[in-house]
């Protein structure tokens, strides 16, 4: 008599298995979102979240849970990890000592900026960190590297879900808008690419903006841009340090679970370095800036999947009033510093 015996499959596939329908739930409204901007037009991160919050029914099922909460804190990290294949050092040079000062400043002031109003308005300093920064260095994508350094609770998630709402919508209409005054102002190449570029949130919208004005506008803008993008890995450096001891506490106080820096910020500054040493082809910066902007849009799908629309419209108006402040403080700030810059040029 012969015993027959049952084959388990490893546990790296058991766990695949189980994050599959989540996963694949977000990876269709990513791609959804994708064809309708392509095709129709508009953001692809707002087309992302508005479909996933239409389908939170599905947040609370067992079957798709494990791979949303997946998608939504895990696979934004890997997407954020190859946004550093994108940074060169060369870049910093060729802006200038004027160029790099203003544009920190941008990505500084406008993060003080948002804790200061936030606290003026009542609001937890949590949502002015998350949406000054959002707005302050690369939209969307600064929002979620962010939130992935604070501690991964409710809150955190609503608010960084709220904050992409606002960034996504505010940063369209910065497209259309800027370029206007960009020429009622009568500025210059240079100086319509700093100011589009250090004040529109999204890359994909600066480089729309700079585009309608023209091609030598839209380079400078997109060169002011991917430095406010390299400003990313020390913001969020200084983040997963301050809120070590939340995240280590949360985790139960195992520090070894709870790194100083998380392996997403050594992953990026590798590949930033990497990239600027001129060891990273040009295919290979391609594929990885795809491959990041795919994950982001599954995470952001993820996040919309995982939020109520009524538990946001608890919030009120205050958030509106938040990050208008910011994108116009911003806005502000770049304009102000490109007539400095004339006065100085002047004299």
């Amino acid at each position: 008599m012969t015993t027959q015996t049952t084959y388990a499959p490893p546990a790296m596939f058991s766990e695949v298995r189980v994050l599959m329908p989540g996963f694949m739930l977000c990876a269709v409204i990513a791609v959804a979102a994708t064809f309708i901007s392509e095709h129709y037009g508009g953001p692809q991160f707002l087309y992302a979240l508005l479909m996933g919050i239409a389908f939170h029914f599905l947040s609370d099922t067992e079957k798709c849970m494990p791979g949303i909460e997946a998608s939504a804190k895990k696979l934004v990290r890997f997407g954020v990890a190859l946004l550093g294949a994108r940074i060169v050092a060369s870049d910093v040079s060729d802006l200038g000592l004027v160029g790099v000062g203003a544009l920190v400043g941008a990505v500084v002031l406008t993060i003080s900026f948002g804790i200061l109003l936030a606290r003026i308005l009542g609001l937890p300093p949590m949502l002015g960190l998350l949406s000054g920064g959002g707005t302050g260095i690369c939209g969307i994508s600064a929002t979620l590297a962010i939130s992935s350094t604070l501690p991964q609770t409710r809150e955190t998630e609503r608010y960084t879900l709220l904050t992409a709402i606002g960034i996504a919508i505010f940063s369209t209409v910065a497209m259309v808008l800027y370029p206007l005054v960009v020429k009622a102002c009568g500025l210059s190449t240079s100086e319509a690419g700093l100011f589009l570029g250090g004040s529109i949130h999204d890359v994909a919208q600066v480089v729309g903006a700079g585009l309608i004005i023209s091609p030598e506008v839209g380079d400078a803008a997109t060169l002011a841009k991917m430095f406010r993008v390299a400003m990313l890995m020390p913001v969020v450096v200084v983040l997963a340090l301050v809120f070590h001891g939340e995240r280590k506490k949360q985790n139960g106080g195992d520090g070894k679970k709870t790194p100083v820096l998380p392996l997403f910020l050594v992953a990026f500054a590798a590949l930033a370095a990497l990239n600027s040493l001129g060891l990273l082809s040009h295919g290979f910066v391609e594929a990885s800036s795809t491959l990041s902007r795919w994950c982001l849009v599954i995470s952001i799908a993820a996040l919309g999947v995982k939020t109520s629309l009524e538990k946001l419209a608890a919030l009120g108006w205050k958030p509106i009033v938040l990050m208008s402040g910011e994108a116009l403080f911003v806005a502000g700030y770049m304009l102000l510093v490109v007539y400095a810059s004339r006065l100085i040029a002047a004299h």
